[in-house]
């Protein structure tokens, strides 16, 4: 897989291998997603070092925590739902396109614009629509966890749950717009 190669405003060829320009708008949300994606990535970091921690307290003085351990799985999700969006843009996601590599570029970024505008936008506002209430109801209640000694603030994990298809709809619009350029150009 090559990485993207890009002129200043012209096409980004992707390993999509979809010749894309960018857009005003796509470079702003970009940068957005991409400071939140980048910024995200200190999570793993800090989950090996509780995952470290939880050992040695375990193995080496026989001491265990639920907190901690649900710490381990929220971080865990809270890094693969902030990478969903972030894989998106930089087109990191398994892509199948065993039929659509031989067609014309014409006609696999109208394909591209069907599934953005059809499946991949209405299905992050569904979520979204969802997401919101079920993390707002969770912090009115004021949900902690079920375990005993477990951790409190539900709510918050939920919370990203949101935030992960509110920037998966931006990069959804982001590359809509790209493909919307790219068909516009004269190819």
């Amino acid at each position: 897989m090559t990485l993207p190669q890009s002129a200043a405003d012209g096409p980004v060829l992707g390993p999509s291998g979809i010749p894309l320009p960018t857009t005003r708008i796509s470079r702003f949300l970009d940068a957005i997603i991409t400071a939140v994606g980048e910024a995200s990535s200190w999570i793993w970091t800090a989950l090996m070092l509780l995952i470290v921690y939880q050992v040695v307290q375990r193995y080496a003085f026989g001491l265990g925590s639920i907190k901690m351990e649900e710490m381990q799985w929220h971080l865990y999700g809270i890094g693969f739902m902030l990478a969903i969006p972030f894989a998106e843009i930089r087109e990191r996601h398994v892509r199948i396109d065993v039929l659509a590599e031989h067609w014309p570029a014409r006609r696999r970024l109208w394909i591209e614009a069907f599934g953005l505008t059809f499946f991949l936008l209405p299905f992050s506002l569904f979520v979204l629509l969802h997401a919101v209430p079920y993390a707002t109801q969770s912090y009115t209640i004021h949900e902690i966890s079920s375990a005993p000694d477990g951790l409190p603030y539900r709510f918050v994990i939920k919370a990203f749950l949101a935030a992960t298809f509110l920037l998966l709809a931006m990069a959804g619009v982001s590359r809509l717009s790209r493909v919307i350029a790219a068909l516009r150009l004269k190819t």
